[in-house]
């Protein structure tokens, strides 16, 4: 790792091309982590329900399955299957049944590979570079399959949790006093926040998925992150939120996922969140 620091020609390439081929397996995620819990939620009420348990052939796995032409079937080659570029020579769709390929797959490559660089240019290429990339990779698929099916996973938000948690015994970012604290309040400030919504409205505002991921953005970035990430994230939600609602032609009730804007807010704070606060700080002449 010393090396890769003392030579960033060779670590930057490395990080970019490790970038896009995560991306490429989390795009896997994204598309088929869902259907199989939805998979695995039948056969489970089935079960408990006492009922006949129904043949059901499984979706593909997330690892085993190779990639394939979801309209056709056709097996990807391996040429076929280079992260962006492969995207880019076959023009966007299958060489098989010309059907087309969604601009999903480059654009979680690319995205992925932004990340991952911006993490190794912020904390180097040891365990705190490795940690960041890892919770960008975590925000990207818990993200994308929000969009996609306004739900966020537990395999997605406790995992999480749970290394945030652990990178906290050695102090890798925060203390794990901070991480713990982080993770409590997270959860319950959230968690309270849709309580009172549903007593007055009398409908829930947003998913538990969004209140175990605030709590693992807590335990990765400590409790005094936590304000900087609701605040970041609602005003991006606001702004964002009224261009889709815009674009769509829909009204102020359509639900709109708020675990992508919660990622986006966490990723910057946990990147930047000590400058963010010392300038907040100095600006407001509290320091």
């Amino acid at each position: 790792m010393a090396f890769l620091d003392q030579n960033p020609a060779i670590g930057y390439p490395i990080a970019a091309s490790l970038g896009l081929l995560v991306g490429s397996f989390l795009n896997v995620v994204i598309l088929r982590l869902p259907k199989r819990l939805e998979w695995d939620w039948r056969r489970y009420a089935r079960e408990e329900l006492g009922q006949t348990d129904l043949y059901e052939p499984p979706p593909p796995g997330i690892v085993v399955e190779p990639s394939h032409c979801p309209h056709c079937g056709h097996r990807l080659s391996w040429y076929e299957n280079i992260p962006v570029f492969s995207w880019l020579a076959l023009r966007g769709r299958c060489r098989s049944c010309k059907a087309p390929i969604s601009i999903q797959y480059p654009a979680v490559e690319l995205l992925t590979m932004l990340l991952v660089l911006a993490c190794v240019w912020r904390f180097g290429f040891g365990w705190q570079g490795f940690g960041a990339a890892l919770v960008s990779c975590f925000l990207v698929a818990g993200s994308g399959i929000d969009l996609r099916t306004h739900t966020l996973p537990d395999q997605i938000t406790l995992v999480l949790l749970w290394l945030g948690l652990i990178a906290s015994v050695d102090n890798l970012f925060v203390p794990a006093k901070a991480a713990i604290a982080g993770a409590v309040l997270g959860y319950l400030s959230l968690y309270s926040v849709n309580w009172v919504f549903k007593q007055i409205r009398g409908k829930t505002g947003m998913g538990d998925g969004d209140f175990k991921l605030l709590a693992a953005l807590g335990a990765w970035c400590g409790y005094k992150a936590l304000l900087p990430i609701v605040l970041i994230s609602s005003f991006v939600g606001a702004i964002l939120g009224s261009l889709f609602l815009l674009w769509k032609g829909r009204d102020r009730d359509t639900e709109i996922p708020f675990g992508p804007y919660l990622a986006i807010a966490g990723w910057i704070v946990f990147l930047w969140g000590d400058t963010i606060i010392e300038t907040y700080l100095h600006l407001s002449g509290i320091r």
